[in-house]
């Protein structure tokens, strides 16, 4: 079993980025993943600590935002956002807010709470689980769900971080608690990723097209991947091994 994607998600259900390597740090999130998140008006969230999803604009209640890709310049800490329906957007999210939420204005229902401002975590991100979070997907499980749906689906649709390919689908729930080497970093299992509307969205148009929770409910359940924390640090890149421990 090897690596073959890996992900990142600077701004909070607002694009992906597909990387080559990463250098993971114990005790964190991937590093820029979900580091920053879009606060809407009702939202408590003012960066000081971790909060739930709820607090954000997120693709379960806006399905436009799955279409978003990203691309983070590290250095300068800017970040280039394309939509199929948007202009290009380059911006600072920590002091050119406005123009972010000027930008997403026409992705987002205006019939609910709006997005208000961006707010930043570092190290620990806005991670949809309470402790900070690296998420674990196998390929196979994702060609399970494409066979009993019954067409191609894109793999953005999971947004997770790590992609290991293997010949046999939903293994990764029988590793829950243990340990797994990838390259130079170990990781520790500690729960399924449980999944919502987001998934329904399809990540090139923003439209939502495909019932996945439905399908995912003929295995009695509605998950997918697994949220796990780094307990050794250390660099993983396209190609290495995944060991289970």
């Amino acid at each position: 079993m090897q690596i073959a994607h890996i992900l990142r998600h600077p701004l909070k259900s607002h694009g992906r980025e597909a990387l080559t390597s990463v250098a993971l740090r114990s005790g964190e999130a991937m590093p820029w993943d979900r580091v920053w998140a879009v606060a809407h008006e009702a939202s408590k969230a003012d960066g000081s600590s971790w909060a739930h999803c709820a607090n954000f604009s997120r693709g379960s209640k806006a399905p436009g935002l799955l279409a978003i890709s990203s691309k983070l310049d590290e250095a300068n800490e800017q970040l280039h956002l394309t939509h199929p329906n948007r202009p290009n957007l380059s911006f600072h999210p920590d002091t050119e807010a406005d123009k972010l939420i000027e930008w997403v204005q026409p992705l987002v229902p205006q019939d609910r709470a709006l997005p208000a401002r961006i707010v930043r975590l570092d190290g620990r991100g806005f991670t949809d689980s309470d402790f900070p979070s690296v998420t674990l997907c196998n390929l196979a499980s994702h060609r399970a769900v494409e066979q009993q749906l019954g067409h191609a689906l894109s793999i953005h649709r999971w947004r997770g971080n790590l992609w290991f390919d293997s010949d046999e689908p939903w293994i990764e729930f029988d590793w829950m608690g243990r340990d797994i080497r990838i390259g130079g970093a170990t990781i520790r299992l500690r729960e399924r990723t449980d999944r919502c509307l987001a998934t329904t969205a399809n990540p090139e148009t923003g439209e939502r097209d495909a019932d996945i929770l439905g399908t995912l409910k003929h295995w009695d359940h509605q998950d997918f991947s697994v949220r796990a924390e780094v307990v050794e640090g250390g660099p993983i890149t396209i190609g290495d091994t995944v060991k289970v421990l």
